[in-house]
């Protein structure tokens, strides 16, 4: 999925250092306790929208969601480092892969040559 043609990582990467910029200059309303909650609102938003685009849903949905809740738990003062908020991504990631990989068949893609005008078959 694309917004804007660009990930939606891109876009929260973006969203969330211009926050930062706006917390250092101190501009009224955005302040060190807001900008991640808002950060949060942004990265569920893209976690639900990716999650409708995406087959299975749980992977993307439940990725979202920790990276939101993340966000929003160090808007309240509960800190977790980018390591720990990946390694727990990482760990639920494999747990919903044992779990659905039974569920999941690839999607075999096959292409067929157009034959030339005038070919016999």
């Amino acid at each position: 999925m694309k917004i804007f043609g660009h990930e939606p990582a891109l876009i929260i990467a973006v969203v969330s250092a211009s926050l930062s910029l706006l917390v250092v200059f101190g501009v009224p309303g955005v302040t060190d306790a807001t900008a991640p909650l808002i950060v949060a609102v942004v990265t569920a938003v893209f976690a639900v929208a990716t999650a409708f685009t995406t087959r299975p849903i749980a992977p993307a949905a439940f990725t979202g969601l920790i990276t939101a809740v993340a966000a929003l738990l160090a808007g309240y003062g509960l800190e977790f480092t980018g390591e720990q908020v990946a390694a727990v991504n990482a760990m639920v990631l494999a747990v919903l892969t044992l779990i659905a990989r039974q569920q999941i068949t690839p999607q075999v893609r096959t292409k067929t040559k157009a034959k030339p005008k005038g070919a016999k078959s």
